[in-house]
C-alpha cells in the first residue's frame, strides 16, 4: 500500500532525481577530484595527489584576480540594488495589470542574446560611438574618454546581465508589504526616511538578500562579460577558470578554482538560511 502511494512522487521526482545526479553531481564529484591531481607535462591529467592547486591560489597573482572579482561583484550587487529597488517599488506600486507589463518591459531585452547587448554597448562606449559623440556636442568633454576594454567596461557588462535579477526578487517582496504598517507609520509622525528604513526595509529583507545573491554569485562566476567588454585585458576568476580549462589545459588547477567558487556560493547561501528561508528567493 505504501508503495502504490509513493509511486506518483517517485514517478515525478524521479526523472528529475536522475537528471540532477547523472549531470550535476558526477560533473561536480569529477571536477572536486581532479582538483586535488596533477597536471602532467602533456596538458593531461595525472593521479599523482596532491594540495599545490590551492596553495598556488595564494600567490600575489591569482589573490589580485579574486580580489578584482569580489570587488566588480560587489559594485555590480550595489548598484543593481540601488538602481533596481526604486524600479521594483515604482513597479508594485501600479495596478497588477500594468505591473505584469512593466516586468515584461525589464525582461524583453534578455529575449535577445546577451552576446549580442555586450557588444551593442561596445559599440556605444567607442571612442567615436554614440556616447562620446553626444558627450563631446554636449561640450562635456574635450576628447573621447578611453572607456574600451576596461574594469567600467565590465562593470557595465555586469550590470547588463544581472540587472533582471534584481528587479524580480526585490518586486516579488516589496509587493507583499503590509500596507497598514506604512499608514501606522505616518499616523504616529515618522518621517519618510524613518518610514522608509524601520517599515519597508525590515518587510522587504528577503528580497533584498535574494537580490545580492542572485546578482553577486553570477557576476562573481561570468567569463564572456570580461572576455567581450576586458578584450581580454580584465581577468576575473570565471575567465581565469575558462583560461586553465580551454587555453593553458592545467585542469586541476582550473577545477581547484571552480571549487572555490562553488565554496563562496555555499557560503553565501548558508549565511543566507541563518536568517531567511530559501523558499523566499521565488522571484515570481
Amino acid at each position: 500500500m505504501r508503495r502504490l502511494k509513493s509511486a506518483p512522487a517517485a514517478a515525478t521526482a524521479g526523472p528529475v532525481s536522475i537528471w540532477m545526479i547523472i549531470f550535476v553531481m558526477l560533473p561536480m564529484i569529477y571536477v572536486f577530484v581532479i582538483s586535488f591531481l596533477t597536471r602532467d607535462p602533456y596538458g593531461g591529467i595525472e593521479a599523482k595527489f596532491t594540495f599545490e592547486n590551492y596553495t598556488e591560489m595564494l600567490q600575489p597573482l591569482y589573490l589580485k584576480v579574486i580580489l578584482k572579482s569580489f570587488k566588480l561583484a560587489f559594485y555590480t550587487t550595489a548598484i543593481c540594488l540601488l538602481v533596481g529597488y526604486p524600479m521594483a517599488y515604482w513597479i508594485a506600486s501600479k495596478r497588477p495589470s500594468t505591473a505584469a507589463k512593466m516586468l515584461m518591459l525589464v525582461m524583453i531585452p534578455y529575449w535577445t542574446s546577451s552576446l549580442v547587448r555586450l557588444y551593442s554597448a561596445n559599440l556605444l562606449a567607442m571612442p567615436n560611438g554614440f556616447l562620446n559623440t553626444a558627450l563631446m556636442k554636449l561640450h562635456i568633454i574635450s576628447e573621447p574618454l578611453d572607456l574600451l576594454y576596461s574594469d567600467t567596461m565590465v562593470l557595465m557588462g555586469l550590470l547588463i546581465a544581472c540587472l533582471p535579477f534584481s528587479v524580480l526578487p526585490l518586486y516579488s517582496s516589496i509587493e507583499k508589504l503590509d500596507k497598514s504598517l506604512i499608514e501606522a507609520s505616518k499616523d504616529l509622525g515618522a518621517r519618510p526616511v524613518q518610514t522608509f528604513f524601520k517599515v519597508i526595509v525590515p518587510q522587504t529583507m528577503p528580497g533584498i538578500i535574494g537580490c545580492i545573491i542572485l546578482v553577486f554569485i553570477p557576476a562573481m562566476g561570468m567569463y564572456y562579460v570580461p572576455d567581450v567588454m576586458g578584450g581580454g585585458k580584465v581577468m576575473l576568476i570565471g575567465t581565469l577558470v575558462k583560461n586553465q580549462f580551454l587555453v593553458t589545459k592545467n585542469w586541476p588547477f582550473g577545477a581547484s578554482m571552480a571549487i572555490l567558487l562553488i565554496f563562496i556560493t555555499l557560503a553565501i547561501l548558508w549565511i543566507y538560511t541563518r536568517f531567511n528561508k530559501l523558499e523566499d528567493l521565488e522571484v515570481v
